[in-house]
């Protein structure tokens, strides 16, 4: 048995930290700490697999390309991304431990 706050890296660091806690086909289930980092400027995520993240810890900013504004993320938030949907980290809490549990998962196939 392992726990999700164990093993945290030590103070702020100049990179987000990820540990894989699970890999199988089509899943992918990771910790992400973050300490002050966001997405860099005109920086947008477009993957190919959905994500549903929980936010553990901290405060995050969220940001869509098809939404005006960002999504204020608090412990206890989730969402979950849909392949190819753009989106950004506009902003972590600085010198603070945002913590982050994402589930990347292959999306199944839409009937045409």
């Amino acid at each position: 048995m392992k726990n999700i706050f164990a093993e945290l890296p030590p103070g702020a660091s100049l990179d987000e930290q990820f540990l894989e806690l699970l890999a199988r086909p089509g899943l992918r289930i990771e910790r992400i700490v973050s300490t002050g980092q966001a997405s860099p400027p005109g920086f947008w995520y477009e993957q190919a697999q959905g994500e549903w993240i929980l936010l553990l810890q901290g405060e995050a900013l969220l940001r869509f390309a098809d939404q005006p504004l960002a999504q204020q993320l608090k412990a206890g938030d989730y969402v979950d991304i849909a392949p190819l949907r753009r989106h950004r980290v506009e902003w972590t809490m600085p010198g603070r431990e945002t913590i982050w549990l994402a589930v990347h998962y292959e999306a199944a196939a839409l009937p045409v």
